[in-house]
């Protein structure tokens, strides 16, 4: 069953819409702002052999390993093909992505892969947790948003990772670290790129908003918070000189893009705080959301 994710709920918890947009049609009948999280955006260099593939509302990273393209999440089913089209501005052929990494199986982040994978024959790497969910099409009984979340195409040929495993995809070696709390299966991914002699580490870091569907209590879940805060202290400890999130304004992303000076600037985007003050951000928000259930409680 799809229940409606009201945006307002959404934006209280990090879901960020893109105010650039606002004036586009709302959420479609399965509650996922489609119209605003896919909404255009150009394809353009991050830094290095890293590079922002996805529409405007939702992150997916292209990173150019030297053999083969590492794709980071697929989005909502209707950003593969506009993925696909953003792989081909940037002069990349489609048929070299290699591997595609996701950061936690609901359908604005994990819709797209299946198709990706059936347009590109590449590998998908997540979690172990993330593997189950991924297969079960979204359909986890154990995500705090169960029910509240639409389903997507299931995706079964996938590599699980183990937490801190470091994989070596072409000339890149990227590390997973296992950030559980917005789902079970989060993952967030370092890496190091390079521009010339500099070299800066990159953190592609999971969404940590404790948000739920209708009814589901964390307080309920004793365990569940205990590995939730784990995920967040992982976040905390990442190696982190650009952080990149996948709602990019729960990063400030745009706000940093908007500060560059040229296409190559990076200064922008260097905070090595960020992944700290993420962290820093979600524990605040995991620990209202305790005082507001435990209130409500009494």
């Amino acid at each position: 069953m799809h229940l409606r994710l009201p945006v307002a709920t959404a934006l209280a918890f990090g879901l960020a819409l893109p105010a650039a947009h606002a004036g586009q049609p709302g959420p479609s009948a399965d509650g996922i702002p489609h119209s605003q999280w896919n909404a255009p955006q150009k394809p353009f260099r991050i830094y290095g052999n890293v590079w922002y593939v996805g529409p405007y509302g939702l992150t997916s990273l292209l990173v150019d390993t030297g053999q083969g393209l590492a794709l980071f999440d697929g989005d909502l089913a209707e950003s593969a093909p506009v993925i696909e089209a953003h792989i081909r501005q940037l002069s990349f052929r489609v048929r070299d992505v290699k591997w595609i990494l996701n950061s936690h199986p609901h359908a604005d982040h994990a819709g797209g892969i299946a198709a990706l994978q059936a347009a590109t024959g590449a590998q998908v790497l997540t979690s172990m947790a993330g593997a189950r969910e991924l297969a079960l099409g979204g359909a986890d009984p154990s995500d705090p948003q169960f029910g509240a979340m639409p389903y997507f195409q299931p995706v079964k040929q996938v590599r699980v990772v183990r937490d801190g495993e470091v994989v070596h995809l072409g000339n890149v070696a990227i590390t997973a670290h296992y950030t559980p709390g917005h789902t079970a299966g989060s993952t967030s991914w370092t890496w190091v790129s390079c521009e010339r002699r500099r070299c800066l580490r990159m953190a592609y870091a999971d969404s940590l908003s404790a948000f739920s569907a209708p009814g589901y209590r964390f307080t309920d879940h004793p365990a569940y918070v205990a590995n939730f805060r784990k995920g967040i202290a992982a976040v905390a400890a990442l190696p982190c000189d650009i952080l990149l999130t996948p709602h990019p304004d729960a990063s400030g992303f745009w706000e940093k893009v908007a500060r560059r000076k040229s296409p190559t600037d990076a200064a922008p985007l260097i905070d090595p705080q960020a992944c700290r003050d993420y962290a820093a951000t979600a524990t605040q928000n995991l620990d209202a959301r305790l005082a507001e259930e435990h209130a409500k409680a009494q």
